[in-house]
């Protein structure tokens, strides 16, 4: 083989399992990638597009986890490499302004699983659109793997796969939490520094004027005793980052003022919070759920807060017209859409530990109703969180495995 194609098969398979990669984060979690696409448009005034940001985050993961299935297995290749050049053709001059205007410190490209710069992540694509563009050169030398009536179911199975996640996505709270709010998390051990703790290094610069020139110090050197220069300004640079905790802006206030922050993060036994970032998407089947949810509740004796952003008319409405008299907690709606990615959703902590996490429609209510459920739901969630995540590994190896018995039989 010579080494153009030994280049050009090397750029089919990179390109495939980072199209693949990218697709599948975004996709498990379409409600994170639709805020970051809200973030962008706020910041280059594009705003009437927000509207349109849900189904975007949709179609873009579906598209990149396509593509990359069709790269992976040869199935209607040179559509793949079309496909594939084309994202990198308009999304590498797109990091590059995003790079240079660094609007949003993290990309979001690989949703929350991976965090890269704006420079990272066009470095990173500096380097994929080069494989793409060797591809893209080479495509008529490649040919796709199947027959027609086998190219054309596999087309389709591979759609669904492709689209599979977004729905899921957007239908449930994603199959694998990449945030700090994930089942097992402790909210105390996430928000706090510990002792032995790196803490953050500035070093910071001293400019001095004299005779109508201003020449720059630092701590060590400047003219303390010099009484012909005169102190003009000063800056801190941060020289080195400490130690950051998972979870920063964790607040949570009353209607009142009065802070509940630290009796969340200290609470014992079990805690329920309804999160409600927004009135958006409050419909009567969710109202109906949060009711009876609220009603077992009161009826176990099990403390609970509803945690929301709205203000106002707002809460007088939910409480007042919808029914829903469970303490409410205000906090930024950042934070809450950070927490769940549903409207709403609901977590349950047992001394202060997420042993239970939903999207409202698949709250199990009977484990409510009786305490031993609520024990075996703690006893079983982490176990399902390491079980979902065995799903994924299993199913990235049966890909692989497919893939190299394909090449295999060549």
């Amino acid at each position: 083989m010579k080494w153009l194609d030994k280049l050009t098969v090397l750029s089919r398979y990179l390109l495939a399992i980072v199209f693949i990669f990218s697709g599948f984060v975004k996709g498990i979690d379409p409600w994170g990638t639709a805020y970051k696409l809200g973030d962008y448009f706020v910041s280059f005034h594009l705003q009437f597009l927000n509207p349109t940001a849900l189904l975007l985050s949709i179609t873009l993961a579906a598209a990149e986890f396509y593509i990359g299935l069709l790269l992976l297995f040869g199935i209607r290749i040179r559509l793949a490499i079309w496909g594939a050049f084309l994202f990198m053709l308009f999304f590498t001059p797109l990091t590059l302004v995003l790079a240079i205007t660094n609007p949003i410190s993290d990309c979001g490209c690989f949703g929350d699983a991976v965090k890269l710069s704006n420079w990272e992540t066009f470095y990173k694509n500096v380097i994929f659109m080069g494989a793409a563009a060797v591809l893209f050169a080479n495509r008529k030398k490649l040919t796709d793997s199947y027959r027609t009536l086998h190219q054309v179911i596999l087309t389709i199975v591979l759609l669904i796969f492709a689209v599979a996640p977004s729905i899921h996505g957007y239908r449930n709270q994603p199959m694998l939490d990449f945030r700090p709010f994930h089942i097992g998390a402790n909210l105390y051990e996430y928000t706090r520094i510990p002792e032995n703790a790196s803490h953050d290094e500035y070093k910071t610069i001293l400019y001095y004027s004299k005779n109508g020139q201003v020449k720059e110090f630092d701590e060590t050197n400047y003219p303390w005793d010099d009484s012909t220069w005169t102190f003009v300004d000063s800056k801190s640079i941060l020289v080195k980052k400490g130690y950051t905790p998972p979870i920063t802006n964790f607040s949570l206030y009353s209607e009142l003022g009065i802070d509940y922050t630290d009796s969340i993060l200290h609470s014992k036994g079990y805690l329920v919070l309804v999160v409600i970032p927004s009135k958006n998407y409050l419909t009567e089947p969710c109202i109906k759920r949060l009711l009876e949810l609220q009603k077992l509740l009161m009826s176990a004796n099990i403390k609970a807060y509803v945690l929301t952003a709205m203000v106002g008319s707002d809460l007088v409405e939910l409480q007042d017209k919808r029914g829903l008299y469970l303490p409410l907690l205000q906090a930024d709606e950042i934070l809450l859409k950070t927490i769940v990615r549903s409207h709403p959703g609901v977590l349950l902590l047992l001394n202060g530990t997420i042993i239970g996490k939903w999207h409202w429609r698949d709250v199990p209510l009977s484990i409510f109703s009786n305490s031993n459920d609520i024990l075996a739901l703690q006893l079983t969630s982490i176990e399902k969180s390491r079980g979902q995540s065995l799903v994924l590994i299993l199913s990235l190896f049966l890909l692989l495995t497919l893939s190299v018995a394909h090449l295999t039989q060549k």
